[in-house]
Formats: C-alpha cells, sequence, structure tokens
C-alpha cells in the first residue's frame, strides 16, 4: 500500500472480500496491479466467470505470505496475461526484503533477490555460512530490519544477532543470488498468508474434556498453502466427533487457527487413523 503512495497513485480499497467483487473492481476501477496472498491468484485463475470480466487494465500481481505452486506462473500468464511476481519478508522487515524483480531472469521456485539495501545469507546451525546451493537459516540485514522489539531486549537479542535478522527459515541461495526456500526451522504452519504455531492450537485441544493427547501438523494445499490438521487421542469410550472439535475449536481460536481437518489414532507415535 506504500508505493503507490509513495508516486502518487491510487489505492483501491475494498468493504468486503468477494472474488466477483474483486473482478467487478479491478474492470471498473481500471487496476494496474494486485498485491495477495497465492490464494487469492489462484481463485482468480480458477474462477468460472473470470472471462465474463475485462482484466485487461491488469500490468502484474505480487504474491506472498505463503509459496505459490511455482508451475501456476506461467498459467497466469496465459489465462490472464499478467505476469505474477513473489516476495518475501517479515513484520520484522518492514515487511519486505526479498523480491522478484520484473527486469531479471525468472527462476521458478525462487522468491527472488534481496532489494536494494539489503544483504542475505544462509547460515549453518554453528552460525557459518554456507556455500551456494547448501540449505540453511536465511539471515538478513540493512534498512528494512527492525531496530528491535517494543521493551523486549531478550527477544530482539535472539533474533538480531551482529546485525543479523534470523529470520527462522530455511532456505539456500544460488550462485546468482537467487533465494529458494525450503521449510521453516521454527515450527509454524503458514495458512492463507497467516502464521499459526501448532502449540497454541494444541493447548486449546488439550482442554477438551475428551481429548488425551493432540498434536498440530501443516498439510499441503494447494489453495492455501498449507491447512492446519489436528491428530488427536481421544478418551476411552469418548464420542466426540470432527465437527464437535471443530466447533470447540472456534470458542477460543481465531478462524484462520481452526483444523481443516481432524484426525482421531490410537496413539500419536503410531499414528494410525481409527
Amino acid at each position: 500500500m506504500l508505493c503507490p503512495l509513495c508516486i502518487g497513485g491510487a489505492i483501491v480499497l475494498m468493504d468486503r472480500f468477494t472474488m466477483e467483487g474483486i473482478l467487478a473492481t479491478i474492470q471498473k476501477e481500471q487496476v494496474t496491479y494486485l498485491s495477495a496472498v497465492p490464494r487469492l491468484f489462484m481463485g482468480m485463475l480458477f474462477h468460472d466467470k473470470i472471462k465474463e470480466y475485462n482484466l485487461s487494465s491488469l500490468r502484474f500481481g505480487i504474491a506472498g505470505g505463503s509459496p505459490m505452486p511455482p508451475e501456476l506462473f506461467a498459467e497466469f500468464e496465459k489465462h490472464l496475461g499478467i505476469q505474477v511476481l513473489e516476495g518475501y519478508g517479515l513484520t520484522e522487515t518492514s515487511p519486505c526484503c526479498i523480491f522478484t524483480m520484473p527486469d531479471k531472469v525468472q527462476k521458478p521456485g525462487s522468491i527472488g533477490t534481496v532489494l536494494p539495501g539489503v544483504e542475505a545469507k544462509v547460515l549453518d546451525n554453528a552460525g557459518c555460512e554456507v556455500a551456494a546451493g547448501v540449505v540453511g537459516e536465511l539471515t538478513v540485514r540493512g534498512n528494512v530490519v527492525m531496530q528491535g522489539y517494543y521493551k523486549d531486549e531478550a527477544a530482539t537479542s535472539e533474533v538480531i544477532r551482529n546485525g543479523w535478522l534470523h529470520t527462522g527459515d530455511l532456505a539456500y541461495m544460488d550462485e546468482e543470488g537467487y533465494v529458494f526456500l525450503v521449510g521453516i526451522k521454527k515450527r509454524m504452519i503458514i495458512t492463507s498468508g497467516f502464521n499459526v504455531y501448532p502449540k497454541e492450537v494444541e493447548l486449546i485441544l488439550d482442554m477438551h474434556p475428551g481429548v488425551v493427547a493432540s498434536k498440530v501438523i501443516g498439510e499441503k494445499d494447494l489453495m492455501r498453502g498449507e491447512i492446519i490438521k489436528a491428530i488427536i487421542v481421544k478418551k476411552s469410550g469418548d464420542e466426540t466427533d470432527k465437527k464437535e472439535i471443530m466447533q470447540y475449536c472456534r470458542l477460543y481460536l481465531s478462524v484462520y487457527k481452526v483444523p481443516r481437518d481432524v484426525v482421531f489414532v490410537a496413539t500419536l507415535d503410531e499414528g494410525g487413523e481409527l
């Protein structure tokens, strides 16, 4: 939202999210670029009435929040006539630090190269920089990195060491400086662009009177990147079903943190569905 303001451009805001509303707004307001999570772009691509709208004003799209399936980039150019560029960042990096530059070679699966004023390197567990192509923790430094967490020096020193922000993301960098994400060092699920820590959901599940133990994992999903899946061991004889578990979670959790799939097992170690 800051970019168009910096150049005197206009921002189109919507009161309500619907796919038809977005498409109609792009057509009416002659929107030139769209910044959104991958789920929205995929919703556009697969919408059965997409051809009813004139989207010729769109020049490109920016996707972020969760990974975009690499095979879909060519589909956007083919069916929507636009190039979708991926960006990467954290709240701690104001929020973008790596981006797929439109004037550079596009590499499927890469989140791009660092922005001007930013440096990035990949470190092993000992804190040493690894060679190109080797996976480690992605770290960044530069003018986009925060000064620190408000009144929390301990948390700040944990993530910013020797001036480098430790992102918690696992990645590798090729010889040309393109960054490829491969996973998350911290235990976290990214669903529709939202970060969910499994422990938070597990604490709620374990409070349910019919639950003995629970484990929350992320399961790959085309539209959302990942969905939250709950694996639960019930008390003997308990008749709690999946619907009840989901309703229970809605009482205590934000909608995006509620499990979309629930599996009951004999033990968490076995993992076999009952």
